[in-house]
C-alpha cells in the first residue's frame, strides 16, 4: 500500500511541477524586416543569408564555447503595426544536426508580413516572445534587421526603452540599399536613426551591411558577437556603438 501511495505521490508532483526552465547561454530573436519594401527575392535572400549564419562553422564554434554550449533562437518577420511573425519559434541550438533543422524551418516557411516598418512593434513583439517563453538565458538579445526608419505603430524610442528595463540587448543591423541610403525623419542617416533610436542595452552596436561587409558577412558576424556577447569592435566590423542607461527605481 505505501508503494503504491508513494507511486501516486510522484505521478501528481509530475503533473503539477512546470518542468525547470532551459538554461542557455543567450535568448536571441531574430526580428527581420519583412515589409512592403522587400521583395520574394529579397526575402528568400535575406533568410539564405541567417540559415548559412547559423550554419557556418564561425557560429557553431561560437555556440559550443558558451557556458551551457547551446542558445535558444527565434526567428521572426515584420512589416506594419499589426504585422509581426514567428516564422521559426524557438529552437534550441547546440550542434550542427539542430542548426540544421532551425535553417531548413527557416527556408521552407511561406511569407507573412505585410504593411510598411513598425520597428517599435517588431520590439514590442520580440520582446513578448524572451519574456513568455521557456527558456532561461544567461543573456537575452532582440536582433532587428531592417532597410527603412520606423514608420507605424508607437513611437520607436518607448518600445526600445520598454524592452532595455527588462534586461533586454537591441542590436540592429541597417542594410544599406543599392542606389543610395535611404533617411530617417528629419533627414538623418538611417544609421543614425537606428543607432540614436532603436538600439539600446549594454554594449549595443548597429552593423552596416553595404559595399563593404555584405549581408551574409554581416549576419555571422554579428550572430557570432551576439552568441559570445562580445563587444563590437568599431571601424573593423563597420559598427557603431550606443548604450542606453537602465532607469534606476530610486528615482522613479
Amino acid at each position: 500500500m505505501r508503494t503504491i501511495f508513494a507511486a501516486a505521490v510522484a505521478a501528481l508532483l509530475s503533473v503539477a511541477l512546470p518542468a525547470a526552465a532551459a538554461e542557455v547561454d543567450v535568448e536571441l530573436v531574430l526580428a527581420a524586416d519583412g515589409s512592403g519594401s522587400i521583395d520574394d527575392d529579397e526575402l528568400a535572400f535575406q533568410r539564405r543569408g541567417y540559415a548559412e549564419a547559423i550554419l557556418s562553422p564561425e557560429v557553431l564554434n561560437a555556440i559550443a564555447a558558451g557556458v551551457t554550449g547551446a542558445i535558444a533562437i527565434a526567428y521572426v518577420e515584420w512589416g506594419g503595426p499589426t504585422s509581426q511573425h514567428t516564422i521559426v519559434d524557438w529552437t534550441v541550438v547546440r550542434d550542427r544536426a539542430s542548426a540544421e533543422d532551425f535553417a531548413r524551418a527557416l527556408v521552407d516557411r511561406p511569407r507573412a508580413a505585410y504593411g510598411y516598418n513598425s520597428i517599435s512593434a517588431a520590439i514590442d513583439y520580440a520582446a513578448s516572445k524572451i519574456e513568455t517563453n521557456e527558456h532561461r538565458g544567461l543573456r537575452r538579445v532582440i536582433d532587428v534587421s531592417g532597410d527603412g526608419p520606423n514608420i507605424g505603430g508607437r513611437p520607436v524610442t518607448e518600445a526600445r526603452d520598454d524592452a532595455v528595463a527588462r534586461g533586454i540587448v537591441i542590436n540592429a543591423l541597417v542594410v544599406q540599399r543599392p542606389g543610395g541610403m535611404v533617411r530617417a525623419p528629419g533627414g538623418v542617416p538611417l544609421s543614425v536613426h537606428y543607432e540614436r533610436d532603436v538600439i539600446g542595452g549594454p554594449a549595443a552596436f548597429v552593423m552596416i551591411a553595404d559595399d563593404r561587409l555584405s549581408f551574409a558577412d554581416a549576419v555571422r558576424r554579428k550572430m557570432i558577437l551576439e552568441i559570445a556577447g562580445l563587444p563590437a569592435t568599431g571601424e573593423s566590423d563597420h559598427v557603431s556603438t550606443h548604450r542606453v542607461p537602465r532607469a534606476d527605481p530610486s528615482t522613479e
